[in-house]
């Protein structure tokens, strides 16, 4: 429901009518391809093999997704890995943990500067994101305020697209332009999308307003929770877990859709912030970056459904319902189980398991991740048992990301933002990767199936 004296567009451009209705039945009459085609000239359908395996489209030396042991000749499923410029993450992630220091502004200097910093390269990095985390004078009011969405998404992308108009460089493709420009979009993009939630929150539920400003010497996710929260506060396990899960969202190999979507608008020779908008717009999907809202609406259904949580029957009952398009949204899917390139495991969800066993003491909420835990180890043999897959099913990191958000009190809206505010950075160093080996623009071949036919005057037809 809209607020009261909040205009939108005359009906007209909302409604279905029955004569768009008719025409969109013409559009999907005209518009199918027959499945056979597909497979009779070759073509692989999302570039993928028919083994599943990603087609080589490009080289990248950012990270590696690793899931596969090929050297004896065949190609056996092994425990996940993920390296970040050839840095094991799990690795990574102990380290700073173990030196108690924050990690994404380390993880985002790694992936775009190939190494790892020094204390004083961290510092200075760190004092250079703080310059850049502010926004031009009046435009939290003339920009995120006047147009208030409950997309946070849509919001974030028209953001990114209207600084393009605060920027006198903003179609330089230098690469010195282009890392003040990453630069700053990877300072902003917090304050992009909380101050977007607050406005949100405000016009179209009432609530009060508040703009909290970033403070100077916190960690990203430090000021994601203080700029959040009316009271700004916020525990030390709070933090390092947000913190965590946006490192582990950073960046993901340059085959996932959104990262490709990067260097696809980046090969065209167009500016940052058009390229930034087309990654944001493709992570939107819930096929991609809003998979976790997909799972705990999953779960919620699970909990209203299931009355002992702790009954392993009735647990699975309820799981092979959900392949049998029994229950929730009859789309046969367990949603967070399994992966286009993982088999045996997911080396994220391997991580944040740890700390969500850890927060969820801390929030009173252990019967909910003994559930979690469950439905892991019950739905890897269901789906196993009912789909005939063998190479491996495990938990990816989108199973658990939804239940910390949860417990760190984030709203569902701020889901997707809070991966892409992470994988700005992984979208910033593939750019640059793209501009500086910049060869031929991206254009894969579509083969025309369709019959030719002759013109005929209207008066015929």
């Amino acid at each position: 429901m809209l607020p009261t004296g909040f205009n939108t567009l005359d009906d007209k451009y909302s409604e279905i009518t029955p004569e768009i209705e008719q025409l969109a039945k013409l559009c999907v009459e005209n518009g199918r391809i027959d499945a056979e085609l597909y497979t009779k000239h070759r073509v692989n359908r999302g570039l993928r093999d028919l083994n599943g395996n990603g087609v080589l489209t490009g080289l990248t030396e950012i990270s590696e997704v690793q899931a596969f042991d090929t050297s004896s000749g065949k190609k056996l499923p092994i425990e996940g890995k993920l390296f970040f410029r050839g840095v094991d993450v799990e690795d990574f992630v102990r380290g700073f943990i173990r030196e108690r220091r924050f990690g994404f502004e380390e993880c985002a200097y790694l992936l775009i500067f190939g190494k790892l910093p020094t204390n004083d390269q961290l510092a200075d990095f760190t004092r250079l994101l703080e310059q850049y985390r502010t926004l031009p004078t009046s435009f939290v009011r003339d920009i995120i305020m006047k147009a208030p969405n409950a997309d946070m998404m849509n919001t974030l992308a028209r953001s990114v697209l209207t600084l393009h108009s605060y920027d006198t460089r903003a179609n330089d493709v230098d690469i010195p332009n282009v890392l003040r420009q990453s630069l700053l979009l990877i300072a902003v993009f917090p304050l992009l999308s909380v101050y977007g939630y607050q406005a949100f929150r405000h016009y179209f539920a009432g609530d009060d307003l508040f703009i909290h400003t970033s403070k100077a010497g916190l960690s990203t996710a430090e000021n994601i929770l203080q700029m959040l929260r009316k009271d700004g506060k916020y525990t030390e396990l709070e933090a390092r877990i947000l913190d965590v899960a946006l490192v582990l969202h950073a960046e993901h190999g340059g085959g996932n859709n959104s990262t490709f979507t990067t260097h696809v608008v980046s090969s065209s020779g167009t500016d940052t912030y058009s390229s930034v908008a087309a990654s944001i717009c493709s992570l939107k999907g819930p096929k991609h970056g809003g998979a976790n809202i997909k799972v705990v609406r999953m779960f919620e259904d699970l909990k209203e459904n299931v009355k002992d949580w702790t009954d392993d029957e009735e647990v699975e009952r309820y799981l092979r319902a959900l392949l049998h398009g029994e229950a929730f949204d009859n789309a046969g899917l367990i949603y967070g189980m399994g992966h286009a390139v993982y088999s045996l495991s997911d080396p994220r969800a391997n991580i944040f398991r740890y700390f969500v066993e850890n927060l969820s003491e801390e929030k009173g909420r252990l019967d909910e991740y003994r559930l979690y835990n469950s439905v892991q180890r019950l739905a890897a043999k269901a789906i196993a048992d009912e789909r005939k897959i063998y190479k491996g099913v495990s938990a990816n990191i989108d199973f658990y990301s939804g239940f910390v958000y949860s417990m760190l009190d984030l709203p569902l809206e701020l889901y997707t933002p809070i991966f892409a505010i992470a994988r700005i950075a992984g979208w910033s160093a593939h750019r640059i990767e793209e501009l500086i080996n910049a060869g031929k623009i991206i254009r894969p071949a579509y083969m025309n199936v369709s019959e030719r036919v002759p013109y005929t005057p209207i008066a015929e037809r």
